[in-house]
């Protein structure tokens, strides 16, 4: 089984949001994490820049960022 790490990419930081990802949801309010033991994590206003399958993570980063690029 796989499991991913949830990285938020704000200017120039990196920050783990969430570890053991199990599950995914883009939604319109952000993207929803989940994992096998905890509630589900609601990240508000961002969007996925880039997965990293070989890294084992999921790159995050604020909407208006993304938009910027």
């Amino acid at each position: 089984m796989c499991q991913i790490s949830a990285v938020l990419e704000r200017d120039d930081s990196r920050e783990t949001i969430m570890e053991g990802v199990t599950g995914l949801e883009v939604t319109d309010e952000g993207v929803s994490l989940t994992t096998f033991f905890e509630d589900p994590k609601l990240v508000p206003d961002v969007t996925i820049a880039r997965i990293d399958f070989l890294g084992g993570a999921v790159v995050l980063v604020p909407r208006e960022q993304a938009q910027g690029e």
